[in-house]
């Protein structure tokens, strides 16, 4: 099994880092492609999200190709390697299908349950796909992976009882203002964050939402979801001075509010608190502005602090987890290891036919007035016997254990399908 997981994420990277070598959309194409024409890589898959950077590939070598694609992401974001690749981590085969198996049931998210990777992970199959990165061993591992989350999903409580990127950023605005009834609330995006984060408020009392996107239709569908009102994004400036709580999820590539924009906002408010949360990759708010008296800026490496009082029963859950992960592991190792048994077990039976063909024919030679009926038994029973000698031999090549390349070995020897059986 060559397969390899190489990247970074929230526990081995700062936000800064993951910044800096994330793979935005428009980008992802390109890099795809680009990984693809590595010597090492056969097949390959990005996914790039607010807490992580991964590369999945089949390869012809793993240390070769980690080798590459870690030179291919200093070469591709002009980063020197050496100032993140302490912080890499590779997982090789067996280890590296576990790994991806936990990304998308979420078992290696920040807070285990979020609702949000699962998606992420099938968007990065989809663009792989759309970009025929990928072959027969990634398809078979993704898609592994997609139904392995749904799986942990359905029979584990961990979504139930899970506390998302975007309900932690609410709770954090509670420990602020203890009470969220009454204050006003400014959603700049209107992607799936934000709309989480907008259910979550209004379960907590808020009525007031604002919505603030570039496409202004959107932040209006969503608005209307919510009883709220949507604002222009050229009015956010104004809109601003008005909200008690801001939630950015615009996932815009340079700053949207910036220090100087808060100084200004914060005179207009004459200095009464503003909390903000930061959860878009790369930030859409300057961290500068958390100087200003009064601006309370979190951002999501902040939010590892906010765990809900249902931890214990998340990691029962989690366990539960873990054990479907492992199963499902080891169906996808024992059928990649069946692959190399495959043409063999083709082969071995295509020789018993053949054997089998030839000696019917000698014998109806031998007997030619035997009649339609007689012959008939006669190639049902040739079956049988056929059917029956290979049917050993053909479970013991593909059985999963050690012995599978030495049964192969023999396989090949005794039945000469090496295509020299004549020497």
């Amino acid at each position: 099994m060559n397969i390899i997981a190489i990247g970074l994420n929230h526990k081995t990277a700062p936000l800064d880092i993951r910044e800096r070598l994330a793979f935005g959309q428009e980008k992802l194409k390109e890099a795809l492609k680009s990984l693809g024409q590595l010597p090492s890589v056969n097949e390959v898959a990005l996914l790039s999200t607010c807490n992580r950077v991964e590369i999945y590939a089949s390869v012809k070598d793993g240390h070769e190709a980690s080798g590459e694609i870690t030179d291919f992401i200093s070469s591709f974001h002009g980063i020197p390697a050496d100032e993140f690749s302490e912080m890499l981590y590779v997982h090789r085969n067996e280890a590296a299908a576990r790994h991806l198996l936990r990304v998308a049931s979420s078992l290696d998210s920040m807070i285990p349950g979020e609702p949000q990777i699962l998606g992420q992970v099938k968007d990065a199959f989809k663009t792989a796909l759309s970009c025929n990165a990928t072959g027969f061993i990634l398809n078979r591992l993704m898609r592994k992976a997609i139904s392995t989350a749904k799986r942990v999903r359905t029979e584990t409580k961990i979504a139930e009882s899970a506390v998302s990127i975007s309900f932690a950023a609410v709770e954090l605005a509670k420990k602020i203002f203890g009470e969220l009834a009454g204050k006003s609330v400014m959603l700049l995006g209107a992607g799936e964050m934000a709309e989480l984060a907008a259910r979550h408020l209004m379960t907590n009392g808020v009525r007031d939402i604002k919505v603030a996107n570039r496409t202004y239709e959107r932040g209006l569908e969503l608005a209307s979801a919510f009883r709220g009102t949507a604002v222009r994004f050229e009015d956010l400036k104004k809109e601003l001075a008005a909200a008690d709580i801001l939630i950015c999820a615009a996932n815009a590539p340079s700053y949207i509010v910036s220090k100087d924009m808060m100084t200004h906002i914060m005179k207009e408010r004459k200095f009464r608190p503003v909390f903000m949360i930061d959860i878009s990759a790369p930030r859409n708010i300057d961290p500068k502005a958390n100087g200003i008296d009064n601006v309370y800026l979190y951002n999501i490496d902040d939010l590892q602090r906010v765990v809900g009082s249902n931890m214990n029963e998340r990691k029962k859950e989690a366990d539960k987890a873990e054990d479907i992960v492992n199963g499902e592991v080891d169906k996808f190792r024992r059928w990649f290891s069946s692959l190399e048994s495959f043409p063999v077990v083709i082969a071995l039976r295509q020789r018993a036919e053949e054997i089998k063909n030839d000696e019917l024919s000698k014998f109806i030679r031998r007997f030619p007035d035997l009649d339609n009926a007689t012959l008939s038994a006669v190639e049902h029973l040739a079956d049988a016997i056929t059917n029956k000698l290979t049917h050993d031999p053909s479970v013991a090549i593909k059985s999963d254990d050690e012995n599978r390349a030495l049964m192969v070995y023999i396989a090949r020897k005794l039945y000469g399908l090496d295509g020299n059986d004549d020497e």
